[in-house]
């Protein structure tokens, strides 16, 4: 069944929320994060504070605004992975394709944002936050997809491996984002750590969680 395309009310709404972040991004990167508010980012937007605030609680939330996709991504990776394949090798797979495409979630967002993250002690802490939210997503996952009990350990020590890979990968990502390494350079070094790095994980997971 194809789904039908969101109503009115649905599009301004997003609208809205489009326009909010793009100006929160462009305030952030002309003055740095810290010196701008909400209501600079209101008046830049042309709407309310409470408007802001609606759609993004916390000003962290406004640069980082692809955080919902960011803290999703590994658990929806482990619940669509194919039939015969495992966690490790879903999450592997998942991480080349989105180095390949140069992928602002995993880190590929250019210089000058990159360098604003690294510079704002608030938007370092948030996106620990985020890293920390999505292990335990992973977490949940990987304990349905299981059917492991609730008091089983292994999907949060599985989690907790995949989780500190993807977060080693993203920070290095990040380090040469800030020192001005063009991305296709990034990419190019990232294909060899992301191979190492999961495959430091085959022997432990290599057939955990593997889909039927």
């Amino acid at each position: 069944m194809t789904t039908p395309p969101p109503g009115l009310r649905a599009r301004k709404k997003q609208q809205t929320r489009e326009n909010i972040s793009n100006q929160a991004t462009r305030l952030f990167l002309e003055r740095g994060f810290d010196k701008v508010t909400i209501a600079d980012v209101a008046e830049a937007a042309q709407v309310a504070k409470m408007t802001v605030t609606n759609y993004f609680p916390r000003k962290e939330d406004l640069a980082l605004d692809l955080g919902g996709v960011f803290v999703d991504m590994l658990a929806r990776t482990v619940r669509e992975r194919t039939p015969g394949e495992s966690a490790l090798t879903a999450l592997h797979r998942a991480y080349a394709d989105a180095v390949a495409r140069r992928d602002p979630v995993i880190g590929f967002s250019g210089p000058e944002f990159a360098r604003m993250i690294a510079d704002s002690p608030a938007l370092v802490s948030r996106l620990r936050e985020f890293h920390d939210d999505r292990e335990t997503a992973l977490a949940e996952a990987l304990t349905e997809e299981t059917a492991a009990r609730p008091d089983d350990l292994h999907p949060r020590v599985a989690a907790a491996l995949l989780g500190s890979v993807h977060r080693l990968l993203f920070d290095e990502t990040l380090r040469r984002t800030v020192a001005g390494e063009p991305n296709d350079e990034i990419a190019a070094a990232l294909a060899d750590h992301v191979d190492t790095a999961f495959g430091a994980l085959e022997p432990a997971l290599g057939s955990y969680a593997v889909r039927n």
